[in-house]
């Protein structure tokens, strides 16, 4: 096996939101942060456009990949084509409440089946060397959360899974709404952190409800990682500082320095052809809290969906940053002299 990665922050799968685009500058504010795709269905792996889907520039390194899905043989070959792609790690998602990933029989409804869960996370542990992970909540629907999360995670790691994020919310899959399922069912970390101390040999990450780098330090003293998802998407800022606060290194990364650190990969794409609006959606809360940070985002959200808009709405953008007027003057990318 590959060497592991570290667990200790992660910034969650999010579809239609952790795209190639935004881990590209989610890189950029943290070198450590282990960073993860959006959830790919093993179907579409296997069928689809594999560029498209599981490409990635070699700069997001390192990147898991998460599948959805609950066919052993056919989640052990995408895993094996994900890891071709040079992805780091392959994640199980056994706990999207979509509708849409009920029907495939896959995501959170599986929490039902740990038996199959268990079989599918054999089957993926042993078609790669990198590692086989899954990420589930603690149940679904009437389950008892203390039975079920304890029961889906010894069957697989009876079939030798060791790494497990656990969003500690159970999924209603009858009668909420996918969006509600992120809110109303009440959060359980002592459930989470019973099951870390029950099972010390188990490498056990939180997930659900973590809203700042404070809160996340703080659960680091009880869990092996942390995972956010929501708070570091909407505030992106915070990622310039989990180098320092969570892995111990000495610098942090400014938003300014994002923003010009991110340029050179912005101008990359739109070169490919890459529209800037699929790129500058991910920075609006870049500057949250700052001021200036409206008129930041709302020249990104104008002014990036017109024909022919380049890196220079960013910086024009950057401008109306209170105190950023040094920065935004060095750089030059995409404006005219």
């Amino acid at each position: 096996m590959t060497d592991s990665p570290s667990y200790r922050f992660s910034v969650a799968p999010m579809m239609d939101w952790t795209d190639r685009h935004c881990r590209s500058f989610h890189r950029v504010l943290s070198r450590r942060a282990l960073l993860y795709s959006e959830m790919v269905t093993s179907a579409a792996v296997l069928h689809g456009d594999r560029q498209w889907l599981l490409g990635f520039d070699a700069a997001e390194y390192p990147v898991a990949l998460q599948l959805g899905g609950s066919d052993p043989a056919e989640l052990a070959a995408a895993a094996r084509i994900g890891e071709d792609f040079g992805y780091r790690e392959v994640n199980l998602n056994v706990g999207c409440p979509s509708d849409r990933v009920q029907s495939g029989r896959f995501g959170a409804c599986l929490m039902l089946e740990p038996g199959l869960v268990a079989e599918c996370m054999a089957a993926i542990r042993q078609a790669v060397q990198v590692p086989a992970t899954v990420k589930c909540r603690i149940g679904v629907d009437d389950q008892d959360p203390e039975a079920s999360l304890f029961t889906l995670v010894d069957a697989c790691a009876g079939a030798g899974i060791a790494t497990f994020v656990v969003h500690a919310r159970k999924a209603i899959l009858k009668g909420l709404s996918p969006k509600e399922n992120r809110d109303i069912p009440p959060l359980d970390y002592d459930l989470v952190r019973r099951l870390k101390r029950e099972r010390p040999g188990l490498t056990i990450v939180l997930n659900g409800g973590i809203g700042d780098l404070d809160a996340a330090e703080a659960l680091l003293a009880d869990f092996d990682g942390v995972m956010l998802g929501r708070a570091a998407y909407h505030d992106p800022g915070l990622l310039g500082e989990v180098d320092a606060r969570i892995f111990g290194e000495a610098a942090t990364v400014t938003p300014e320095a994002a923003v010009e650190a991110y340029l050179p990969y912005v101008e990359a794409r739109l070169a490919e052809g890459v529209s800037l609006a699929a790129m500058t959606r991910h920075m609006l809360g870049l500057f949250q809290g700052r001021r200036g940070a409206r008129a930041w985002r709302r020249i990104l959200t104008v002014e990036s969906v017109r024909p022919g808009a380049d890196a220079g709405v960013i910086i024009r953008a950057l401008a109306e940053v209170a105190g950023s007027g040094v920065q935004a003057q060095g750089l030059t990318v995409g404006v005219e002299a």
